[in-house]
């Protein structure tokens, strides 16, 4: 029989699950930035375009999307919830903006920020369904991707919507000294969502509601007002990241972000965020979504279908997800 003085506390025990969490996911940001360097060399080599400076920039255009949508996804899955919704919700946003520069005569400010308040209205919804009404997160943003599309087709008629003046070009095309507007929005984004993890309330609690609810709630932590917020951030930020799409064929699209929500949520998982929350960081979330960009730009270059693509991001994520439990439990950070 071990003698409990030589047993951790409970204090210690809970301490050196922190640390493998920490543990775990610095492993798994490692180990995709390395995939992300490796990928990115044998492309260089194997397709003689894809090291060209249009690719180069049109990549990172690409990337600016789900890169933003992921900072928003991360806030959500730290907190042990998912938004399947990201793409509907993006794409609602996109054409709802285009629509007010379009029909109503609106400037390309008023019509971006419109965009962005469409999906924080999404992502209110969502977010008031989970901690309000109790539904599982991914019932409540499941309904919300249908919710989301429906309305899409409604507004636009199942038809793109164009007009918007050419200013708005700016947004997914322009470049600030030779750097691509959307790459800089990346930046600030990333910033922000970085400060807001490491020094603020939002942040602490996030990392706590997904490490344990309902000690959280025991806490006094108001877990039901912070996770209706991660939602709202979440949501905007597919607006946002919906608004750079539509700015970059100056347009709003109706069938845009099918299916995106996998390559954000993978993103955000190949990043190191552990999908039963209490774990992720800006860096590693921005790491998957150039690693998942320059898969399929890579696997355009090389002229491998979409189809095959999404078999090849599904089957990362099972890794990610696999990763994930082996690091927990060797670590020390789950039993289970």
């Amino acid at each position: 029989m071990a003698d409990p003085a030589t047993e951790p506390s409970t204090s210690d025990r809970g301490l050196l699950g922190a640390l493998g969490d920490r543990m775990s996911g610095a492993v798994s940001q490692v180990a995709a930035a390395g995939a992300l360097i490796v990928v990115f060399v044998v492309l260089s080599i194997i397709a003689p375009s894809f090291l060209t400076a249009d690719n180069l920039f049109n990549l990172g255009s690409q990337t600016s999307v789900n890169a933003v949508m992921a900072v928003g996804v991360t806030l959500v899955i730290i907190t042990g919830g998912i938004d399947l919704s990201v793409g509907s919700v993006a794409a609602l946003s996109g054409v709802i903006g285009v629509l007010l520069m379009a029909e109503y005569g609106f400037n390309p400010l008023i019509g971006i920020l419109g965009g962005i308040a469409v999906g924080a209205l999404a992502g209110l919804v969502n977010g008031l369904l989970v901690s309000v009404v109790g539904l599982p997160p991914f019932i409540a943003t499941l309904g919300m991707l249908s919710v989301g599309r429906g309305l899409v087709l409604i507004a636009t008629g199942a038809v793109a919507v164009f007009g918007a003046p050419e200013s708005f070009r700016l947004l997914g095309q322009g470049v600030i000294n030779a750097i691509p507007i959307p790459v800089v929005l990346i930046a600030v984004v990333a910033v922000l969502g970085h400060l807001v993890l490491t020094r603020t309330r939002l942040g602490r609690y996030a990392y706590v509601m997904g490490s344990n609810m309902e000690a959280a709630r025991l806490s006094g932590v108001p877990v039901k007002r912070y996770t209706t917020l991660v939602y709202v951030l979440s949501g905007a930020l597919a607006g946002l990241g919906g608004m750079i799409a539509a700015s970059r064929i100056n347009s709003g699209q109706p069938n845009f972000g099918e299916g995106l929500e996998l390559d954000v949520i993978a993103a955000v998982v190949i990043g190191g965020a552990s999908l039963f929350g209490g774990r992720g960081t800006v860096l590693g979330s921005l790491i998957g979504a150039f690693l998942v960009a320059v898969i399929r730009n890579g696997a355009v270059q090389l002229n491998i279908g979409t189809f095959y693509q999404n078999v090849l991001i599904g089957v990362i994520i099972w890794l990610a997800v696999w990763w994930d439990r082996y690091q927990r439990r060797k670590l020390g950070g789950d039993t289970a």
